[in-house]
């Protein structure tokens, strides 16, 4: 027998919202912030998801005004920048990943350290008041916190906090919200991934569900 399932796919992504906003907590967030939870509930398939996430005051606000007023976005991985949705963008953002820079490889040998973190050290010329998205590598967060700790490092405008893994990341998130740099969020623990950054840049830039 053929399976039987639906087939209208905007019947899909109706249930799909309708679906999350009845079993998610939502409470305690702000519309602008619920918004972006429900994205990332949505990219995760994990109802439950949103007693992890956590914003700094204001970031929903703060990063949608950066994106409406042109910042370009940083992509800790192409997994990042490929899944952002072009269209959403309100103002044709730049989305730029330099992990792939052929630069790179030998700048992380000199520092010592991964192509992921040294990707982050060419995000420099960019970073004044861009939105970053880390979605992948622990290392990148790290990395760019500490370039942070220099006043005369330029400041992004917001950062979305959420590699995910086993080693270093819940620690890079937890020491992203101890000082936040700038307005923040971030998936506690060691949940997070690439789906999740991008559903949150993709909720950010276009205002609705």
């Amino acid at each position: 027998m053929p399976h039987v399932y639906e087939t209208d796919g905007a019947v899909i992504y109706l249930h799909s919202f309708a679906t999350i906003r009845a079993e998610a907590d939502l409470a305690c967030f702000t519309p602008e912030e619920e918004i972006v939870v429900v994205r990332m509930i949505h990219a995760a398939g994990m109802v439950g998801l949103e007693s992890h996430i956590r914003f700094t005051p204001g970031m929903a606000i703060a990063a949608r005004a950066a994106l409406e007023a042109g910042a370009p976005i940083l992509c800790d991985a192409r997994m990042v920048s490929e899944g952002i949705t072009r269209p959403r963008l309100p103002a044709g953002n730049a989305v730029i990943c330099t992990l792939h820079d052929p630069a790179v490889p030998a700048l992380a040998a000199q520092m010592g350290t991964t192509r992921s973190a040294a990707a982050v050290e060419m995000w420099r010329p960019h970073l004044q008041g861009a939105v970053v998205a880390i979605g992948n590598a622990p290392t990148a967060l790290f990395h760019l916190l500490n370039m942070l700790e220099d006043p005369a490092c330029p400041r992004p405008a917001a950062i979305i906090g959420c590699p995910v893994g086993f080693i270093g990341a819940a620690e890079s998130k937890e020491a992203l919200m101890a000082v936040p740099p700038a307005p923040s969020v971030i998936v506690a623990g060691r949940l997070g991934g690439s789906a999740i950054a991008v559903a949150c840049v993709n909720a950010l830039a276009s205002r609705k569900e």
